[in-house]
């Protein structure tokens, strides 16, 4: 009897033993949201960017400064302003086992120009073609000059698909993706996780961890605990409120990066009274954001005064004083407006920190007579009622994922942008943000943006809230894992330590 327990007990110990070592290869994360796709054209949200990053790459990256260097295209040449010229790497291999060809790349960019691509459209529509000239060389044309085009490129509305695959899924490819990055799809439950596994065909150098397993957490003190129990391996972000928790904490590791972000409080100009300059401007000079800032974040970020985040070139941020409430002001601009006994709805997402951004919000308008009601909702029926122009007022955020001033702006401002939430629709803008691409870097470049973002300061179609950082936790022997000052975290790299 003695020695059946004991043997017992030594299978149960070595399956703990190899259980253990088995979890040490699966690296498990927690992020905030879900992702809403795993089709790159399909989306234009952060949670789904990071996971299209593990499963595709793109023809070129970008460093951490701007820089680009080779991805699936191994060299390229300016033909001219709008021609780019792109060798091949040869030999990469699709999740599937087909090899990367020309018509695949063909196939990508033109299929993001397509209605499919309405998402990433502020990419993708001056493409005018792609020339294959054999089977590993490409020549994109432009319809006109744009010098944002070329880094977007690293964004993942550029990441390269099979064309087999996409043609043989239709519409089911977002929840079957097929890509040539590090990780192959093994699973999704949406809602609750995704898990990828390391494609062992990979061109480029392999991914050093077996799994990789992304879990939705939206409470933020949840993702905390996780980290703390050893549930999970990394965690973001992590909130003011956990900070001391993680830092203080010997088994764990706290990262801290300046973002290219901001959050801001949009106007649907497509309904009034908002439509109207007048009533924007007074809600904005009713708010004391530099105190709603202050009480939410508590020493993470700052308060912004442009769209164009600091970190990214351009940005006359560091000129702008800082915006002062004037409720007198407010008040004389609502009445010019002939606005009165004003209600609306300030929508906003699950994430805590804008929820009580909202809480002070519906608080200051009070003091203009404006009385608001807060509608906190999941993230993806957030995202849908925003496309359905339902809103008044809405809390959202940001990333420049290229570090170019064009892509500060023109996904939220540009008419018909995809996530132009605000619905305006002004030429000007429109016209500088051509003008801008069709520029290359220099004073004349500079000059542009700065015309550019003191006319969006003076229309007013959103009130700049915070510009964040990015922040997460890990366990002190996850190795090789920074988390991105554009939000687009890798997992390439990471490993763990013995």
């Amino acid at each position: 009897m003695r020695k059946r327990f004991l043997f017992l007990l030594a299978i149960a110990l070595i399956a703990v033993f190899c259980g253990a070592a088995a979890a040490k290869d699966a690296l498990i994360v927690a992020d905030q949201y879900d992702a809403t796709t795993l089709d790159p054209i399909g989306h234009n949200d952060m949670p789904s960017s990071r996971a299209c990053y593990a499963l595709y790459d793109t023809l070129v990256f970008l460093e951490p400064d701007g820089t680009a260097k080779p991805g699936l295209a191994e060299s390229w040449e300016f033909l001219s302003d709008t021609d780019y010229k792109f060798t091949l790497r040869k030999g990469v291999k699709f999740h599937n086992g087909d090899t990367m060809t020309a018509e695949d790349v063909r196939y990508t960019i033109m299929r993001a120009t397509t209605e499919a691509g309405a998402q990433i459209n502020e990419y993708s529509n001056n493409v005018k073609d792609v020339e294959i000239v054999d089977d590993n060389t490409v020549i994109i044309h432009l319809k006109k000059v744009d010098y944002s085009f070329f880094p977007s490129l690293s964004h993942s509305w550029g990441s390269i698909v099979s064309k087999r695959a996409v043609e043989e899924a239709g519409e089911n490819f977002g929840m079957n993706p097929v890509g040539a990055g590090p990780f192959k799809f093994v699973s999704w439950q949406k809602g609750n996780k995704y898990v990828l596994e390391r494609f062992d065909d990979y061109w480029g150098e392999k991914a050093k961890v077996k799994t990789l397993e992304v879990r939705s957490v939206p409470e933020p003190t949840s993702r905390t605990i996780e980290l703390e129990s050893g549930g999970v391996d990394i965690a973001y972000p992590i909130v003011t409120n956990d900070l001391k928790r993680i830092e203080e904490n010997e088994k764990l590791v706290l990262y801290r990066r300046p973002q290219t972000s901001i959050t801001y409080m949009g106007f649907n100009v497509s309904k009034k009274p908002f439509d109207d300059v007048r009533v924007r401007q007074a809600l904005h000079a009713a708010l004391d954001t530099v105190t709603i800032q202050a009480a939410v974040w508590r020493g993470v970020g700052k308060v912004p005064t442009s769209l164009v985040p600091e970190a990214v070139k351009y940005s006359i941020a560091p000129e702008v004083e800082p915006h002062k409430q004037d409720v007198e002001l407010a008040k004389k601009l609502l009445a010019d407006a002939g606005i009165k006994d004003m209600k609306l709805e300030i929508w906003t997402n699950e994430r805590k920190e804008r929820i009580d951004m909202s809480t002070i919000i519906q608080a200051q308008l009070e003091e203009i007579g404006i009385a608001s009601e807060i509608k906190v909702m999941e993230w993806g029926a957030y995202l849908s009622g925003l496309e359905d122009k339902k809103h008044d007022v809405y809390l959202l955020g940001w990333v420049s994922t290229v570090p170019d001033p064009n892509f500060a702006v023109t996904g939220l401002l540009e008419t018909n942008a995809g996530s132009n939430f605000t619905y305006l629709s002004d030429a000007r803008v429109d016209d500088l943000l051509a003008r801008g691409r069709s520029v290359a870097d220099g004073d004349e470049r500079a000059a542009i943006y700065k015309e550019l973002q003191l006319y969006i300061n003076e229309q007013t179609p959103m009130v700049y809230l915070h510009n964040d950082e990015s922040i997460a936790g890990t366990q002190k022997n996850v190795k090789d894992f920074v988390p991105s000052s554009n939000e687009v975290h890798s997992f390439r790299e990471a490993y763990f330590e013995d």
